[in-house]
């Protein structure tokens, strides 16, 4: 047997092993695989996320029995009494093409549909030119009058956190020169282990509009 034969016939050998070997274990990692998948549906909402929460020292467990903290009580009832109600109606703002124009410079979407009036007026079905949806999306904090400090929603919490978003919409566009309103609408409300979780439902309406621009909830943490 030559050096070559030699090789042919160990590779060969080789290569019937693996094959068996990973009909062996294909199964197993299937089953592995498939298991992990259950666990991980969304990692959003997966619990093992939310228990990474920096501030959260304990397993995070949406119940009453985890109100121990008698202010955490009592926001928490507050809160619970305006669950389904509009509870804040924004002041109109102004999206003009000097803001837009600003707004796409920083992210580096510049598409003609939002940057370039003349073409939009020529081409585009609305005329003119419109804002990103995620500039609308962006502005909800400045709309729902969040961002000023001398307005304290909850006062109790000594920090109220922008835990993130649930879902969002862009039902409608905005054009440019347009003028928009946030109204907020309180959906749920979940006590932690040392926090409240707060979903609100913000639907920023057009003026003269029927349909909004955009519908998004979002998810506060308020820290006690």
């Amino acid at each position: 047997m030559n050096v070559y034969e030699f090789i042919r016939e160990k590779t060969e050998g080789f290569q019937d092993n693996a094959t068996e070997f990973r009909a062996k274990l294909e199964p197993k990692f299937r089953h592995w695989s498939n298991t992990l998948n259950d666990k991980i549906t969304n990692t959003l909402n997966n619990p093992w996320i939310t228990n990474l929460n920096p501030f959260d020292k304990k397993v995070v467990v949406p119940s009453e029995s985890v109100i121990q903290n008698k202010v955490i009580e009592k926001v928490y009832k507050r809160l619970q009494e305006q669950l389904g109600q509009e509870i804040y109606v924004g002041e109109w703002e102004s999206i003009d093409q000097h803001c837009i124009n600003q707004f796409a410079e920083i992210t580096g979407d510049t598409q003609w549909i939002h940057t370039d009036p003349e073409r939009a007026k020529k081409e585009s079905p609305f005329k003119t030119t419109i804002a990103h949806g995620f500039l609308t999306l962006s502005l909800i904090p400045k709309l729902t009058n969040t961002i000023n400090s001398s307005t304290n929603l909850f006062p109790e919490a000594r920090m109220v956190v922008n835990y993130g978003l649930n879902q969002v919409r862009f039902p409608y566009p905005v054009k440019s020169g347009s003028r928009v309103r946030a109204r907020t609408r309180m959906v749920d409300v979940q006590p932690k282990n040392n926090s409240i979780e707060l979903i609100n439902e913000i639907s920023i309406e057009v003026e003269n509009r029927k349909r909004f621009a955009c519908v998004a909830e979002t998810v506060f943490r308020l820290y006690f």
